[in-house]
């Protein structure tokens, strides 16, 4: 019961090393090239010490709990480790899929509207504040007509990633 027990907490512990060193611990086991890419995950550290941990506190409850022997205990204790070590394999499979969302870009900016913040004189520069995703960009601003201070503009077109043409809205 003993080797049981400790095989489950040398299982917690290597996880939690592995989520405190966060792929410092794959880095060091990284280096055996004919292991690399061979499982896709499968043989990671969050895997192994989940059927470790599994394996020992599952042969170690069959253990206690039955009056069967320790061959029966690590066949038990080895399906449930397979079982967690599976669930993690595809938990951790599914978060690393996790994408982000597209990265707004300048040309996002055309059609939004905002408003003046430095006025803009004819042939010159002057700053706007526009939404872009849902958060305040002030950029470099230039119109074919003056535009003052407080109007509001609609964005035609993106010079480069910090400054616009713009139009006063007519209203």
């Amino acid at each position: 019961m003993t080797l049981f027990l400790g095989l489950g907490i040398a299982g917690i512990v290597l996880l939690l090393l592995t989520l405190v060193f966060d792929g410092v611990l794959e880095g060091l086991f990284g280096g055996a090239g004919f292991l690399d890419g061979l499982f896709d995950g499968l043989l990671s550290l969050p895997v192994i010490a989940g059927f470790v941990s599994m394996l020992g506190f599952g042969g170690a409850l069959v253990l206690g709990t039955t009056g069967l022997g320790a061959g029966p205990a690590t066949a038990v204790g080895a399906g449930a480790g397979a079982g967690a070590g599976w669930l993690t394999w595809r938990l951790s499979r599914a978060l690393m899929r996790d994408e982000p969302s597209a990265t707004p870009r300048g040309a996002d900016l055309v059609g939004s509207s905002g408003s003046v913040v430095t006025p803009i004189p004819v042939g010159g520069y002057g700053e706007v504040l526009v939404h872009l995703a849902g958060q305040p960009v002030k950029l470099a601003a230039k119109s074919p007509e003056a535009v003052a201070r407080g109007a509001e503009i609609w964005v035609e077109e993106s010079l480069s990633p910090t400054s616009v043409t713009v139009r006063p809205v007519q209203r």
